[in-house]
């Protein structure tokens, strides 16, 4: 068969001969043109693929996280932290201790210092808003 076929592509004459090779060659740049668009499409699924492996990484740990905290809110420790910090609750059995102040103590008032007003006359204004504040914060 393959005889067959060689001595088939002899009998082919020249311009034939070159008219098939011009066809294969045009076949084999559409062969590679379409290897390069396929390789390059997988290039960047592979950096796709890594983005998404990494963002998946992190939900994974923010979920385990979250659990974590989800557990911790849930238990008993957690409510009688709660109660006892923001509420100031006492459990059965505990003794409270308020502290007093002593029975002679009298707050002496702490006196705030009145601002002073500073009088500006029209040039100063003027001068402070075109060039600006001298003093700086």
């Amino acid at each position: 068969m393959s005889n067959k076929l060689v001595e088939n592509f002899k009998k082919i004459n020249w311009t034939d001969r070159r008219l098939i090779t011009v066809v294969v060659i045009v076949i084999l740049v559409v062969l590679m043109m379409d290897f390069n668009n396929r390789m390059s499409n997988m290039i960047q699924l592979n950096q796709m693929e890594k983005i998404l492996e990494t963002k998946l990484a992190g939900l994974e740990a923010t979920r385990l996280f979250v659990e974590d905290d989800i557990a911790y809110a849930t238990s008993d420790r957690a409510l009688e932290e709660w109660a006892r910090e923001k509420y100031r609750l006492i459990a059965e059995g505990d003794h409270p201790i308020i502290i007093m102040p002593p029975s002679d103590y009298t707050p002496v008032p702490n006196a705030t210092p009145k601002p002073e007003s500073v009088v500006l006359t029209r040039l100063e204004i003027w001068k402070e808003l075109i060039f600006g504040s001298e003093e700086m914060p």
